[in-house]
């Protein structure tokens, strides 16, 4: 059978249309609205914007519940009263929902009437996500907007994602609409102001540009995902039965439906008015085709009708991937399903990059790049709320530049491709890469933050005050640090440190900077002399000692006891900078002896003593190593068996 799926996006102009003949079909509660009465000029586009934890999808809520897009309440026998309330309506995944963020930008589509002048206006909702680790998401959700609504928390402040998405929305030309939450005029959790903004957004935020005479349908594809029943949705300015084609892959469909997201997906290939059974320019709407394989959508593709070919549209490019990581399947033999998976996510996640990889000690695996460990620890949950794949990921790497005394680069992510000490003399440089953070916090944290940052090889660039404590205010005074930073000192536990250490005041965002030399050394661990390839890092010089000890009492901790002595070794080339034993298992082959010479318990002892020699001869390195071990040593936690 083959697999099919589905992608989203955005199409500017429609050729002369057909009427499809189909059955009605309509996924939704509300009335179909009529779409042949909203020219280009009374459709708004525009995605919010916002530091995490800001009130973006609350905001999202209340608007979708003011125009009556969805109910004020979602009743439900299984849930108590007061948890029958919109929250995180967009937050369509489990992972989502369990950790309160926004992972994938989603859109919806509202009608809302203006009183100033009486008309009704079509708005194209994106809600963005807010944590620096998702820009990917939020870069691709700027592709079909006009205009942006940057919310501000009035308790916390401006943050440093706060400034990082507004610099954005400027380049691109959008029109940005400020609104700021939690205080006297608009607060996101009981609904207050809203009806203000969304005039705002009408008011201030430009329509899309008007129709030209002799223009073609052209649709710009800003996000897909997997669907194995209904195949690809893209949004566009098309009918059901036209035959569109890719750009990028040349590739051609037929759409078999189409309809807008409301925010569940509405079918109109069947609508009653038959100006209504088409997506016009400016709207952001679903299309449903047969495409077989999912390599074949592109974010940021643009496609076309087949009888009339049109140049690409603006192109989406993710971000470049900062942060690898090996990821394998818990159980042997669970390659083919981990891969089927990571297929379908990727599809969801263009800033994903996956390659395949094998490892002595785990098995077949995949080599994938992440934006950044939340980023990585995401798509790991992912996995197993979605496919009921546990997975073990390795220590996370950054990719390395070596520069070699020939004038050749090379850059790797994977510890095993590292050079060892004998063939870093072939080397000139080993460069890592460096970032420009951003931290905000009130200023009585300054000392912790600064001592955090140094702890991480931080080099001091600025500090501003962007306020100051008033006598009469209860507001403190905040800061803004600037450090230049390593990406690999970042990668693991520095953002929840920084939380902790500032009560959760703190923001933290980061931009890429230039690679800067650095002391790296390939760290080893031995298990019984056999290198153990999954368990292998790229770290600092100045922390490898540290590192190695640390690892090895934990990997002590979770091996079983063998017949045999097995000896726990870190490594940096051929000198050994920790070691671990954990004792062999001992029978008491005295305990029969009763009486006699103290020579005949020796003898028993010399007798033992030499057959585990035998065996330790026989099983160099043939050490069982648990599943725990690796989640353990790498920093995570054991997987919990899932039943169904």
């Amino acid at each position: 059978m083959l697999s099919r799926r589905r992608a989203r996006s955005v199409i500017s102009w429609h050729d002369r249309v057909r009427e499809p003949e189909l059955t009605p079909r309509c996924c939704c509660r509300q009335e179909l609205p009529n779409l042949a009465l909203f020219p280009p000029s009374r459709i708004r586009n525009f995605a919010i914007v916002a530091h995490i934890d800001h009130g973006k999808s609350t905001l999202a809520d209340r608007m979708l519940e003011f125009t009556g897009t969805i109910p004020p309440t979602q009743v439900s026998s299984d849930r108590a009263e007061e948890d029958q309330k919109n929250e995180q309506v967009l937050d369509t995944l489990k992972v989502e929902r369990e950790r309160g963020i926004t992972v994938r930008a989603q859109s919806a589509t509202m009608l809302y009437e203006d009183p100033t002048d009486g008309e009704t206006y079509l708005i194209n909702l994106l809600d963005t996500p807010g944590h620096a680790d998702f820009s990917s998401e939020l870069l691709r959700s700027l592709l079909p907007s006009q205009g942006a609504l940057l919310l501000v928390d009035a308790a916390q402040g401006i943050q440093a994602q706060t400034l990082s998405v507004l610099d954005e929305a400027r380049k691109r030309g959008l029109k940005v609409v400020g609104a700021v939450n939690k205080w006297d005029l608009v607060s996101a959790k009981t609904g207050l102001g809203v009806e203000s903004v969304l005039q705002g957004i009408v008011s201030r935020i430009p329509p899309p540009k008007e129709v030209q005479p002799g223009e073609k349908m052209r649709a710009l594809v800003f996000d897909s995902w997997y669907d194995s029943f209904r195949g690809v949705i893209v949004e566009g300015e098309v009918r059901k039965g036209d035959s569109i084609t890719s750009t990028t892959t040349g590739l051609s469909y037929t759409i078999v439906d189409l309809g807008i997201m409301s925010p569940k997906e509405i079918s109109i290939s069947a609508h009653p008015i038959l100006e209504s059974r088409v997506l016009r320019k400016g709207m952001v709407g679903w299309i449903v085709c047969g495409m077989k394989d999912v390599k074949d959508a592109f974010l940021g593709d643009t496609f076309h009708h087949t009888h009339s070919p049109m140049p690409a549209l603006e192109s989406f490019k993710p971000l470049k991937s900062m942060v690898f990581a090996g990821i394998y399947p818990l159980e042997p033999g669970g390659f083919p399903k981990l891969e089927e998976a990571v297929r379908r996510l990727t599809l969801t996640d263009r800033s994903v990059s996956s390659n395949r990889e094998s490892s002595s000690f785990l098995g077949q695996g995949f080599r994938l790049g992440f934006n950044g460990s939340l980023h990585m620890d995401v798509f790991r949950q992912r996995l197993e709320d979605e496919f009921d794949e546990e997975v073990i990921v390795t220590r996370p790497l950054v990719p390395v530049k070596l520069v070699y005394r020939n004038g050749t680069e090379r850059t790797i992510d994977n510890p095993a491709d590292f050079p060892e000490p004998a063939e870093l003399l072939r080397v000139a440089q080993v460069m890592e890469p460096m970032i420009r953070a951003t931290i905000v916090a009130p200023d009585e944290y300054t000392g912790a933050i600064i001592n955090l940052c140094t702890s991480h090889r931080g080099v001091p660039l600025s500090h501003t005050y962007l306020s100051t404590a008033k006598a009469t205010s209860a507001s403190k005074a905040r800061i803004t640090l600037l450090y230049s930073l390593p990406l690999s000192s970042i990668v693991t536990n520095f953002h929840s440190t920084l939380k902790s250490i500032t009560s959760g005041y703190a923001s933290f965002d980061y931009e890429e900077a230039p690679y800067e030399v650095s002391d790296l050394v390939k760290m080893s661990i031995l298990v019984n002399t056999v290198k153990v390839d999954a368990l292998c890092s790229v770290i600092h010089r100045s922390v490898v000692e540290k590192e190695g000890r640390d690892w090895a009492k934990r990997l002590r901790s979770v091996i079983e006891k063998q017949q045999y002595e097995v000896v726990i070794q870190a490594a940096v080339g051929n000198t050994i900078i920790a070691r671990e034993r954990v004792a062999p298992v001992r029978k008491d082959v005295t305990a029969g002896l009763y009486g006699g010479d103290y020579t005949r318990k020796m003898k028993h002892l010399a007798k033992q003593r030499a057959g585990k020699k035998r065996l330790k001869e026989r099983s160099i390195g043939n050490v069982t190593i648990p599943t725990s071990a690796f989640f353990t040593v790498l920093g995570g936690q054991e997987g919990k068996r899932k039943t169904s």
